[in-house]
């Protein structure tokens, strides 16, 4: 129960109070805070009943009725002394405008003032999708410290941003085409398909192909470190991801002129990948001027002589102009796609068909098997100069990979022995007698479990003669096979004969080419 000086209670009602009546004092609006406004200053407050200066106490009294009176009718929803209490109104929106026509006194950081509850409750939305730039962040974060009922709404549209989208790789799964072409296939069997053991190259290059389709002129032109191993050391050559393209356009080209195709290099071109390579690379000046602003110069390319008189000047080019990606991309997708076309119409019988490769030859077969291995490996190489994830090939695909390595590690074995580069073999092998083999495990997807003949690329390996045990994980067997990695720093489990396994590791590294 309140007196008579409390805020927010009436005193006696003055309206059958003898006299005139008077006239309600009502005051000035106020400027609003969000238009620019402040709050208006206003004289130090007199205790009622406290006569002012000069003035009597029955003028302090009847003062003190007449603003009673005055409060009365400006709120007449407020309970009289006699009267039971009204239930309280739901108390309003922290923010809202007041009864005094002012507005939320929040502020930002920068002391201005902030926008009203409204506006801020709307932009919550924004906020929670990341979506509203600094200062808004600060302002909102500074609101909802402030302001459970908007805090709370602000969780919930979190929780639901959370459910809109699933955090995942957005590289597509390997085996995603394979399947989309099999269940389209099996309700309609296509009437010239392509062979089996082409399926691979078609998959990697098809990999390889999303993966530079949607890369940029400075991507195009991002440098990328080719390694091998040459079966002595590690070589390594820079070049960007236009020149890995080319690499592989000339190499494919190797297989496609066995089929009949024109040679991309044109008539006369040399047979090798790597000279192959370097001659393409050699007439590509954008190449050139990438390699030599960086200080190297690919191999087979002369220093400029010294001009004898003062060279015609020239307009200045860009250092980092280059061929259009269209301009090296679509040559080597429209020769892969006629290469599968030309394999697919031809019939079994090509698949023995014999692609030179200068100093070796291999069936078509395991060509296509080696060309679709190196899609991948410089698919990998592709995606760490642009910082972007590439999966391995299907399990399927990458088993037959594997495969191919391990068929050729007999004969790597025999060449190394040639060049005095391992040790001779311990008994004298004959064409598919049972000798010294090794059992080479390959874990995970796609591996398997194969065993290599030591001491003749004839002989017949054999689980009875294993002498050594070496396992590997699939993707280090790989980077092995690729030159990666150094043969004596591969990690791999070894039991049994330590020089065979010596010989073995180097084999496989011996493999790899550019």
């Amino acid at each position: 129960m309140s007196g008579p000086g409390e805020p927010g209670r009436t005193g006696p009602d003055d309206s059958d109070a003898p006299g005139p009546a008077r006239r309600p004092r009502i005051p000035a609006p106020r400027p609003p805070a969000e238009d620019g406004g402040h709050w208006p200053r206003s004289a130090p407050a007199r205790p009622r009943g406290v006569p002012a200066q000069g003035g009597s106490p029955e003028a302090a009294e009847a003062e003190t009725r007449h603003t009673e009176s005055e409060t009365d009718a400006l709120n007449p929803t407020t309970a009289r002394p006699d009267e039971e209490p009204a239930a309280a109104d739901a108390p309003p929106e922290p923010g809202a405008r007041g009864e005094a026509g002012g507005v939320s006194a929040e502020s930002d950081l920068t002391g201005t003032p902030a926008p009203s509850h409204h506006v801020l409750k709307s932009m919550l939305g924004a906020w929670a999708l990341a979506a509203c730039s600094a200062e808004e962040i600060a302002v909102v974060d500074h609101h909802l410290n402030q302001c459970p009922t908007c805090a709370e709404e602000a969780v919930r549209l979190r929780r639901a941003v959370g459910l809109l989208h699933v955090e995942e790789n957005l590289d597509l799964n390997p085996q995603l085409r394979s399947r989309v072409l099999a269940g389209c296939l099996g309700r309609r069997p296509a009437r010239i398909p392509v062979p089996e053991w082409a399926a691979p190259y078609d998959a990697e290059a098809a990999r390889l192909d999303a993966l530079i389709g949607d890369m940029g002129e400075a991507e195009w032109r991002a440098p990328v470190a080719l390694r091998w191993f040459d079966g002595e050391r590690a070589r390594l050559r820079d070049t960007t991801v236009a020149g890995v393209i080319g690499h592989l356009l000339t190499v494919d080209g190797i297989v496609a002129t066995a089929v009949g195709l024109p040679d991309p290099l044109g008539p006369g071109a040399p047979t090798g990948p790597l000279a192959r390579t370097e001659a393409y690379w050699r007439a590509e000046p954008a190449h050139v001027a990438q390699l030599t602003r960086h200080g190297e110069r690919p191999h087979g390319v002369r220093p400029p002589r010294a001009a004898s008189r003062p060279a015609t000047p020239r307009p200045p080019e860009s250092p980092r102009a280059g061929p259009r990606p269209d301009a090296i991309r679509g040559p080597w997708r429209e020769q892969g796609h006629a290469l599968l076309r030309t394999v697919s119409f031809a019939g079994r019988g090509i698949s023995q068909l014999s692609v030179p490769y200068g100093e070796f030859a291999l069936p078509l077969r395991d060509a296509l098997l080696d060309r679709a291995f190196e899609c991948w490996v410089h698919g990998v190489d592709i995606a760490e100069a642009v910082s972007y994830p590439y999966r391995p090939p299907a399990a399927a695909h990458l088993n037959l990979m594997i495969d191919l390595c391990a068929r050729l590690l007999p004969r790597a074995l025999a060449e190394r022995r040639q060049a005095g580069l391992a040790s001779p073999p311990r008994h004298l092998g004959r064409a598919g007698v049972p000798s010294r083999s090794l059992h080479l495990e390959v874990e995970g997807h796609g591996g398997g479990h194969w065993y290599i003949a030591l001491d003749s690329p004839t002989a017949t390996a054999s689980p009875d003669e294993q002498v050594a045990h070496l396992v590997l994980d699939r993707e280090e067997f790989c980077r092995l096979v690729a030159g990666h990695v150094p043969p004596l720093d591969v990690v791999a489990g070894q039991v049994g004969d330590p020089e065979a396994i010596r010989d073995v590791l180097y084999a496989t590294a011996s493999l790899s080419r550019l």
